[in-house]
């Protein structure tokens, strides 16, 4: 054996090395464990630490006597060592603030109500490797880890070092533990799911019910959570204008320069976006879901963008405008867009508590359907289209008018159809209100002049005793003032966040 073979089989090698990494001497293991300052770090507590607790203690009061196992999730490899940009499950995070990757909070039956235990990776120690060799956890390569009483003191919540977590989940009676499963699979793997015997809900019903009811608990938002909604549909309205600001009106641009100025206000007033943001120019605007934005916004095109920023506690806006590039609507695109506006804010304008999903769904509808009557497109009536038998109106609109948000884009998800879809809305529900109307490039059944063209109108809508408030209502809608702020914007010139 080498000298450099014998260094290295005493340096050992940790998970997470690549053979790209150097080799570490003995001497120079030994030299990196010494001489290291510990400085005192102020903690202070999470201004939402006390809701955190009311949180789980509405999720203590559901499910008495069992035992709740919730995972934040691992970091996610995006291309070979290479991983995304952690962001905590939402449901965990929801109920602890916690940040960091592979955590999970246990609560155990106790007394009348549940003990929380929140298991996570405490700091490095200075007399391993670990703190300067692994990439993944060390801290000179991803920065200072809480200690577990520094947790503790900021979260208000018991803590336990993550090496003590298979134990703790070993211990798990499977009777009555529920697990939030699909977001860690060890943890999946180590709590295997219990099902009674003829449960008429099928497999894994004791688990789904667990998703279901932390996707109730948030359907009514907080002040604080309102709080959180207000500042990213804020930063948002900021990124909307900063990106139009380098749209220019006069020559084809790419529709990741609009992107790429939205982003950097993201990253610069919250954490991120809150989801893959849509910048779609031309007939690239009747998809979706187009994420890819490498086309390229040319005068005369709509620019249909669907963007959000999400804050530093993980709430996220979600706002969609369509504008004209050369600065004016063209008549076709006007008549379009006036449809879109008028059955948003048909919607808007009917929120308020007790209205039934369903109810606020078919007003905004029937104006889209009665705007595509007056195209002479519906091959039938407006109430026969609208029936749900025959819905054919929705070649044209494709999806819902709105979705829950919070702290996922599409809160809620896991909500019972009789508490979301076909349920009633209550005071502090937050979602959007975003019809749209998209005609194909090669939809035969639509004049020429309209194929091609996709509008979408999304705004952030909180439903009060009062009815709606508009969080997102910074930006204009209406066609006309749409035009004057696009001017405005491009005569300010660029700006960066700062």
């Amino acid at each position: 054996m080498t000298d450099r073979d014998a260094d290295r089989a005493v340096a050992g090698d940790l998970p997470g090395e690549e053979v790209h990494d150097p080799d570490y001497p003995a001497r120079l293991l030994t030299f990196m464990r010494t001489g290291w300052r510990d400085p005192d770090r102020a903690v202070t507590r999470h201004p939402a630490s006390d809701r955190f607790a009311q949180r789980r203690a509405a999720l203590s009061a559901a499910f008495a006597g069992q035992t709740l196992v919730i995972p934040t999730g691992p970091e996610k490899i995006r291309a070979n060592d290479v991983g995304y940009l952690f962001r905590p499950g939402s449901d965990f995070v929801w109920l602890t603030g916690e940040r960091d990757p592979d955590g999970v909070l246990i609560m155990r039956p106790a007394g009348a109500g549940h003990e929380a235990t929140l298991y996570v990776r405490p700091r490095s120690p200075r007399d391993g490797d670990e703190f300067f060799r692994d990439r993944a956890y060390g801290e000179l390569w991803i920065g200072r880890r809480a200690t577990l009483a520094e947790k503790s003191t900021e979260l208000g919540l018991a803590t336990a070092p993550l090496a003590e977590l298979p134990r703790a989940l070993a211990s798990c009676p499977p009777a009555t533990t529920r697990v939030r499963r699909g977001l860690d699979p060890a943890v999946d793997a180590a709590v295997a799911p219990f099902d009674e015997p003829g449960d008429q809900a099928g497999p894994g019903a004791r688990d789904r019910e667990l998703a279901w009811t932390l996707s109730e608990l948030k359907l009514v938002k907080d002040d604080w959570e309102i709080a959180q909604l207000r500042a990213a549909a804020d930063a948002t309205v900021l990124g909307f204008e900063d990106a139009a600001r380098v749209l220019p009106a006069d020559r084809p641009a790419s529709e990741r320069r609009f992107e790429g100025a939205f982003t950097a206000r993201a990253r610069h007033d919250g954490n991120d976006v809150g989801y893959s943001s849509v910048v779609a120019a031309g007939r690239h605007a009747t998809i979706l879901h187009w994420s890819r934005n490498d086309g390229t916004a040319r005068p005369g095109d709509l620019l249909l963008a669907d963007m959000g920023v999400e804050n530093h506690h993980f709430y996220t806006a979600d706002v969609t405008r369509t504008l004209p590039v050369s600065g004016r609507f063209t008549p076709a695109q006007r008549r379009i867009y006036e449809i879109v506006h008028a059955a948003q804010q048909t919607g808007i304008e009917a929120v308020k508590p007790g209205l039934r999903w369903e109810d606020l769904a078919l007003a905004v509808n029937r104006v889209l359907a009665e705007g595509l009557a007056e195209l002479g497109l519906l091959p039938g009536s407006v109430d026969e289209a609208l029936d749900r038998r025959c819905a054919v109106y929705r070649r044209w609109t494709l999806h819902g008018f709105g979705h829950m948000l919070g702290i996922d884009v599409h809160d809620c998800a896991n909500a019972r159809e009789e508490r979301y879809r076909r349920g009633v809305i209550d005071a502090g529900y937050v979602f959007t209100v975003e019809p749209g109307l998209y005609f194909q490039p090669e939809d035969e059944l639509v004049p020429e002049e309209l194929r091609g063209i996709g509008i979408r109108i999304e705004d952030d809508v909180w439903c009060t005793a009062e009815g709606a408030v508009n969080l997102s209502g910074g930006l204009p809608r209406d066609p006309d003032q749409v035009e004057t702020w696009l001017a405005a914007q491009r005569a300010a010139g660029p700006r960066i966040p700062g």
